[in-house]
């Protein structure tokens, strides 16, 4: 009878020195996610159109060099080959790319009324920019056996009225997503989050920051017993970027709190 593995203890810090481009990193949940991988020992590269909340990352952050901002148009071709390019000059070497960019606000217009601009606005913003971002950073993926995490939203299983574009973009990132991890297996591992209520006004720059106005209705209607933070994001996308989830690819993990399993009625 072979004896089993022993105990092995959990790597403190498990993305240690591996190097992780976020988009949509300077405020948000893509500032979350940004965090946790400095927390977890990595570096980043934190891409925005934000100049000024990328700036006030890296002065806030205090990390040195292993923090950098670019600007980072994600629905251009060209301000994404410049990204990709930068931050392999700049680190060498890319693990890990979370492609979180995109226009928030999802309820816009009646679809009789919607603008094809704004059809597109949302489409080029989040499908469109996890596409070209995913397309630039593969080959350094590749060499490195990464990762990648693309955020998705809860509301690819449920919606409220005239959010028609926001919830094909995040739907469209959603299948992306397993195509790519079928395609790009067993060299880069692909998956999603879809997160649910995440409360962000905590985690903007400077000048936009206040804090949450939620009611104590806000907070029980979630099984969890909370609405959601930026770091509940970032926890789980270290856990995706690291070995330990070396066995999980073209996964969509919804962190809402539960509210997608809740029933409720009018």
């Amino acid at each position: 009878m072979s004896l089993l593995p022993p105990i092995e203890p959990y790597d403190p810090a498990p993305l240690r020195d591996r190097v992780v481009l976020v988009t949509g990193g300077a405020q948000g949940i893509g500032r979350g996610i940004a965090q946790a991988v400095l927390g977890a020992g990595g570096r980043v590269v934190i891409g925005d159109l934000d100049r000024d909340a990328g700036r006030a990352c890296l002065s806030e952050w205090a990390v040195g060099e292993r923090a950098r901002f670019l600007p980072l148009d994600v629905a251009r071709e060209p301000s994404v080959r410049s990204f990709v390019a930068k931050a392999l000059v700049t680190f060498g070497r890319i693990d890990g790319l979370v492609n979180n960019a995109g226009p928030a606000s999802p309820e816009i217009a009646t679809l009789s009324e919607l603008p094809l601009a704004d059809w597109r606005r949302f489409i080029d913003g989040h499908l469109t920019g996890t596409f070209l971002c995913s397309k630039h950073a593969l080959p350094e993926l590749r060499k490195a056996g990464g990762a990648i995490i693309n955020i998705a939203s809860s509301r690819v299983l449920q919606s409220e009225p005239h959010t028609e574009a926001y919830a094909a973009a995040k739907g469209g990132i959603v299948a992306f997503t397993h195509a790519l991890a079928i395609s790009e297996g067993p060299d880069v591992r692909v998956n999603a989050i879809s997160p649910g209520w995440i409360t962000t006004e905590e985690w903007r720059k400077p000048a936009a920051r206040r804090g949450p106005k939620l009611s104590r209705r806000d907070h029980a209607q979630h099984p969890a017993g909370r609405v959601g933070k930026p770091p509940d994001i970032g926890a789980l996308a270290v856990f995706l970027l690291s070995d330990a989830a070396g066995f999980i690819t073209g996964q969509n993990i919804v962190v809402d709190g539960g509210m997608t399993r809740k029933m409720q009625y009018a």
